[in-house]
């Protein structure tokens, strides 16, 4: 399953630095933890149970910055399989 593009332009934002959050947008839950600059870098996306953990799938974001900049040049989002626990 492609990542809609309403969430991908969503996750395209700047959140809390190293951390975890939970979010629900069109009708599904997401929980994504941040790097360092505060990038979203993993995604569990699908139906949180009522333990807070996710069944659905995991994504991990790559990033490629430009050198000697922290501007990035591209990312872009790769499925990495179903999740029963996130």
């Amino acid at each position: 399953m492609a990542l809609s593009k309403k969430i991908e332009a969503y996750l395209e934002k700047s959140f809390t630095p190293d951390s975890r959050i939970d979010h629900k947008m069109l009708g599904i839950d997401l929980t994504y933890i941040t790097n360092e600059q505060g990038e979203p870098v993993t995604l569990f996306i699908g139906r949180r149970k009522p333990d807070g953990s996710i069944v659905g799938e995991r994504y991990v974001r790559t990033i490629v910055r430009k050198p000697n900049s922290q501007e990035i040049q591209k990312s872009y989002w790769d499925l990495k399989g179903k999740v029963t626990r996130a």
